[in-house]
């Protein structure tokens, strides 16, 4: 179960610049080809063996520079019911604010573990104006630089101190975790209503804390996987203004908790910026993809042709990665409910598949053969050999070269496709690497 650390504070005091500074190790891993303007504000950190999620409330903001008192202690308070942590963000430079006092007072209220970081402490004498912030209550102020780094590792370390250790799920091995996730209004509750159906004491339900997912075993007609809710677990706030952090915020935690995700659109409305705020977390994550065009009952044409329209519409808003399975289905009138269950279980084995050396030799060298990579100034590369790295968490395959930094991403890609064209791999994500030979 992974923990989610929120960094909260008004406009102007370095939220984005401490985020980049906590995720930069991942910005390697992570590429930002097809990134949305607002998947910077959501990364990952590692610190002394542990991993935990950032995410950076400043980025959800309409115009940040004249930005609604309101508006901010809304998103605290959001920040507040999903996170485990708040780093709380002030600026030495500036001194403190009525801003900051209101935003002080949401976060005592909360009881949830909160580090107050004194934010653009550059040089000595700034360490003394530190002091007025203890009037926040919040204990401790932690000074850092987040521009220079200064102070950030033992940021880290207190906040690893102050995480909670998360207790290993009783979840057994080796089934399946699906969950639903989409925007509010797409049909969430009303498509894990209609797989459970009335028939609640089918239903094991291992409940977290509040804060974690509750997963809901399902076992009948030959499927058995643990279902991811989190949507059912509390009151519904009136944020319904920031409808847009606040459902990036309740989708975080169920698709990190899962192998394969179940992404809702609204068939009324088709595909909108949110499904593809969710969908790059999807991928951020590489977790394996069926797409479930719901309310499908309300539409009136149902032709083929309308029904192509649509998929290829969603295709190419989530391109380049396209070989995931679109369902058109109605979780009230529950037509295709059990299609949908039905992919996500051989979406899920996808990602298990293992394909042996020489047959990927095989099927791949003479591809390779007849289209090779571009040379590069002059020089000529070769791919050797292919091999399916075993036990990682998607299917991952390694290409040796001779010349290795020359094979650019297009190049990838045709090889994914290649191998996505050879083997069915359909919904999950796959690695392709290529090494020195």
């Amino acid at each position: 179960m992974g923990n989610l650390v929120a960094i909260v504070g008004r406009p102007n005091v370095g939220k984005s610049t401490l985020f980049n500074r906590l995720t930069q190790t991942r910005q390697a891993i992570v590429s930002d080809e097809a990134g949305t303007t607002r998947d910077r504000q959501y990364g990952k950190c590692e610190w002394s063996g542990r991993e935990f999620s950032v995410v950076d409330t400043g980025g959800w903001v309409v115009n940040s520079d004249d930005i609604f008192e309101g508006e901010i202690r809304k998103q605290v308070i959001i920040a507040t019911e999903e996170a485990d942590l708040v780093l709380f963000l002030v600026d030495v430079k500036s001194g403190m604010t009525d801003l900051d006092a209101d935003v002080a007072q949401i976060l005592r209220r909360s009881k949830l573990p909160v580090i107050l970081v004194a934010n653009k402490a550059d040089d000595g004498k700034d360490l003394y104006d530190q002091y007025e912030f203890y009037k926040l209550g919040l204990g401790d102020p932690f000074c850092v630089s987040a521009a220079t780094g200064s102070g950030t590792g033992d940021l880290l370390d207190e906040v690893m101190r102050r995480l909670p250790e998360k207790s290993a799920d009783d979840l057994e091995d080796g089934i399946p975790r699906f969950a639903v996730v989409g925007r509010p209004n797409a049909g969430k509750s009303s498509l894990i209503n209609a797989f459970i159906g009335e028939e609640r004491h089918i239903v094991t339900d291992i409940a977290g804390t509040t804060r974690d997912s509750i997963y809901t075993r399902y076992d009948k007609f030959g499927f058995d996987f643990y279902l991811v809710d989190t949507a059912g677990i509390r009151r519904k706030n009136k944020v319904s203004e920031n409808l847009e952090f606040y459902s990036v915020m309740r989708s975080i935690r169920a698709i990190e908790n899962s192998d394969v995700c179940i992404l809702m659109i609204d068939a009324t409305r088709g595909i909108e910026a949110q499904d593809m705020n969710i969908f790059q977390l999807i991928q951020k994550n590489n977790k394996s993809l069926v797409v479930v065009v719901n309310k499908w009952d309300l539409v009136e044409d149902k032709s083929q042709v309308v029904i192509s329209t649509f998929e290829n519409a969603i295709r190419q808003r989530m391109a380049p990665f396209t070989d995931f399975p679109i369902i058109f289905a109605s979780a009230i009138t529950k037509q295709r409910i059990f299609r949908v269950l039905e992919t996500a279980k051989q979406v899920y084995l996808n990602r298990k598949v293992r394909i042996g050396t020489t047959k990927l030799n095989e099927v791949m060298l003479p591809i390779i053969e007849a289209t090779p990579p571009p040379s590069v100034k002059g020089k000529y590369i070769k791919i050797k050999y292919v091999a399916q790295v075993p036990d990682t968490q998607i299917p991952t395959f390694v290409f040796y070269a001779n010349l290795p930094q020359y094979v650019k991403e297009p190049y990838k890609r045709f090889l994914e496709n290649k191998i996505r064209a050879n083997w069915t791999l359909t919904g999950s994500p796959i690695n392709v690497f290529v090494r020195q030979k």
